[in-house]
């Protein structure tokens, strides 16, 4: 029996998870500034995919490369959840979201 595919569907399923407290705790922190680093690390992550020859490791690398990308679409939606209320606002930055 081969189990790649199904390691790859659970890790991608954890990797997925994990990305959407980090978003949260990202804008909550620092807002929507550090868009770049999720850009940064997301092409570090799919370039590297190119260049590995495991097929695990690469997929896996591959679909962090992916959420960090799509982070960044996630990190402006989060600013919009928080400025609907459905999400705490951090009181050091309120003047980020009265616009």
């Amino acid at each position: 029996m081969y189990f790649t595919g199904l390691i790859i569907a659970v890790c991608t399923f954890l990797i997925i998870g994990l990305f959407h407290p980090v978003v949260i705790k990202f804008e909550y922190h620092f807002g929507t500034r550090c868009w770049w680093l999720f850009l940064l690390l997301g092409i570090a992550f799919i370039s590297s995919a190119l260049f590995v020859g495991n097929v695990l490791v690469s997929a896996l690398l591959g679909v962090t490369g992916a959420s960090c990308l799509w982070s960044i679409g996630e990190i402006f939606e989060q600013r919009q959840r928080v400025k609907k209320g459905w999400f705490p606002m951090n009181p050091k930055r309120k003047k980020d979201y009265e616009s």
